[in-house]
């Protein structure tokens, strides 16, 4: 019996080559996954191990591969990670121009936990556009693994590649466990 399903998006930055680690975790707890990528993040990911590690295509157009299964079990939670400055902004303002941002979308929009996880420098961060769209998808009930009480800062411009070694990767996957838990929990007490 598994746990539950864990939709992972991940977006092209740095950490998106370790994601296999967010995989494992989730695995390793009973979780089946599935991944979707930006088309930035292709470049980053080994699709072929992702796919062989979670017995699903990774899914970056709407169209499927030939012989993949169309449909996926059900989320119980959403985890979008690395998430880019411009996957941030577009998420909190419903742009939905590609099938990863469609998938982020309908996904926030049925309530389904979610927890995003971002790479970005402080410069970055700084802006007003970043800041707003942060405080927009808290508003939705969005976790946001960002600040000091998440242990988790935005890195000096430049200093990417040393910062993606400690990406919370785990500390992702046991954010969305809670909300899930968060959810079902309210869930059983309407019921």
């Amino acid at each position: 019996m598994t746990a539950g399903h864990l939709q992972i998006v991940v977006c092209g930055a740095g950490p998106a080559a370790d994601l296999t680690r967010l995989i494992a975790t989730a695995k390793e707890n009973s979780w089946t996954v599935a991944v979707t990528a930006t088309s930035s993040a292709i470049d980053f990911i080994d699709a072929q191990t992702i796919e062989s590690m979670s017995g699903h295509a990774v899914r970056s157009t709407y169209q499927s591969s030939p012989g993949a299964r169309r449909t996926l079990p059900g989320a119980d939670a959403l985890v979008i990670a690395p998430a880019t400055y411009n996957s941030i902004n577009k998420i909190a303002l419903g742009i939905a121009d590609n099938y990863a941002m469609t998938s982020v979308a309908e996904l926030i929009g049925r309530q389904v936990p979610t927890v995003i996880v971002p790479f970005v420098n402080a410069a970055l961060a700084a802006r007003a556009p970043f800041q707003r769209a942060v405080a927009d998808l808290r508003h939705e009930h969005v976790r946001i693994l960002l600040g000091e009480d998440d242990g988790w800062e935005p890195h000096p411009p430049g200093s990417g590649n040393d910062r993606q070694r400690v990406f919370p990767w785990t500390a992702a996957f046991e954010t969305a466990v809670r909300l899930v838990h968060k959810s079902r929990s309210a869930a059983d007490h309407q019921g």
